[in-house]
């Protein structure tokens, strides 16, 4: 064990859980590599979880924010700051929402939508429907929100007026919606649930079903938002406008930073005193934000996006047509893409990946997850193809 791992274990609440086989310490990021601290380089396919949206140090992202750190680091939200003026009127620009909500991160942006969707209807409506194997935060609302009990273990009781249906089943939606129904909020694309991608019929029924009862329709595209599907968008894909948009992760390009959108008529439920955050809408973060859009907008960047998505899930069904007695399915969309597993064997896939240079991220027993950097290259695309093809060559040889 090296210092830095006495020290996170004797000061650091242990909720992580790393595995010690697994565990890197990590000193330098460029592009879509990570370096470690035995000067070991692997291609990283994590990014993050989606955050490393541009790769690691991008250097429009760096010049950014290192020139707004001379200038103006942190003020209250009391004062007006072009950065975050700028930002506003950009998202706002290239989004369905009219007006939006600075936060810190995917979760705040939720809950900020949560609390904006009850407001709206108060005191009529509270109610949330949400879809099982769906994930929106860790605070106490976006853990009630998230479809998955094993997140909300231990935390009881948990906020009332949370309900869950199937995911792409609208049947599932219209039998729990009723007179006290204030939203219903999903995924577009589905990430810590293991990347399930909505079908056309079942977003445009949902909006229509929120047409029909009054319900608002929120799209949590903290993960699948913002270019990582192939569009800046995930609804976008679908011709299907929410009522509500929330993002984070990648939109500051590795600083943290959240957002909510709502439209016109929504956005004016929320009045001052409503909802704060002390660090939303940093000039720092804002301006990182800004470096990202820039990239994000300039044209021809997302379909090439979209052109190299393609190529990297056609690499992925040939290996699963390769190796049907280990690969049950691939799915995704754009750059946010998995492989499952017939067999509890994804840890162990994850860990081999590794071991070749090529960071991962096992979902449970039996899902590979890829989120490479949207900057990623064909060339480093077949980098991981080839690796992931040895890994399973090696687990069919002994399973």
């Amino acid at each position: 064990m090296n210092e830095v791992e006495k020290l996170e274990a004797r000061y650091i609440i242990n909720t992580y859980g790393r595995k010690k086989e697994q565990n890197l310490f990590l000193v330098k990021g460029e592009g879509v590599y990570v370096w470690d601290n035995r000067g070991n380089r692997y291609l990283d396919f994590v990014g993050g979880l989606a955050v490393n949206l541009l790769g690691h140090c991008h250097p429009e992202v760096v010049k950014a924010i290192t020139s707004q750190a001379r200038e103006l680091i942190h003020t209250s939200n009391l004062y007006y700051t072009r950065p975050q003026a700028e930002l506003a009127r950009i998202l706002v620009e290239h989004s369905a929402g009219d007006q939006l909500f600075f936060a810190n991160s995917g979760a705040e942006a939720n809950e900020a939508a949560i609390k904006l969707v009850r407001k709206y209807h108060y005191p009529e409506r509270y109610k949330i429907i949400t879809a099982r194997h769906s994930f929106h935060g860790r605070t106490l609302a976006t853990v009630t929100a998230t479809g998955q009990e094993k997140y909300q273990q231990g935390f009881a009781p948990l906020p009332e007026g949370f309900s869950y249906a199937i995911f792409n089943d609208l049947s599932s939606f219209e039998e729990l919606v009723d007179r006290k129904t204030a939203a219903i909020m999903i995924e577009p694309v589905q990430g810590e649930g293991g990347i399930h991608v909505a079908t056309p019929a079942f977003i445009r029924g949902l909006r229509e079903l929120c047409d029909r009862t009054g319900a608002l329709l929120v799209f949590d595209e903290v993960q699948c938002g913002l270019g990582r599907t192939g569009k800046l968008w995930a609804y976008e894909h679908w011709a299907v406008t929410p009522d509500l948009l929330t993002a984070a992760k990648g939109l500051g390009g590795g600083m943290p930073i959240g957002v909510m959108l709502a439209r016109s008529g929504v956005a004016e439920a929320f009045k001052p005193g409503d909802h704060a955050s002390t660090f939303g809408g940093n000039p720092v973060a804002c301006q990182a934000a800004l470096a990202v859009l820039k990239v994000l907008l300039e044209k021809a960047f997302l379909d090439g996006v979209w052109k190299r998505s393609q190529l990297f899930m056609s690499g992925l069904q040939l290996l699963a047509a390769s190796f049907p007695k280990l690969v049950k399915e691939v799915r995704g969309l754009g750059m946010m893409v998995a492989l499952e597993l017939h067999e509890p064997l994804a840890g162990q896939a994850q860990q081999e990946c590794q071991e070749k240079g090529l960071l991962v991220n096992a979902i449970g027993d039996k899902v590979l997850r890829f989120l490479p950097p949207l900057i990623v290259t064909e060339a480093e695309l077949n980098r991981a193809l080839t690796v992931l093809e040895q890994v399973l060559a090696g687990l069919q040889a002994v399973n």
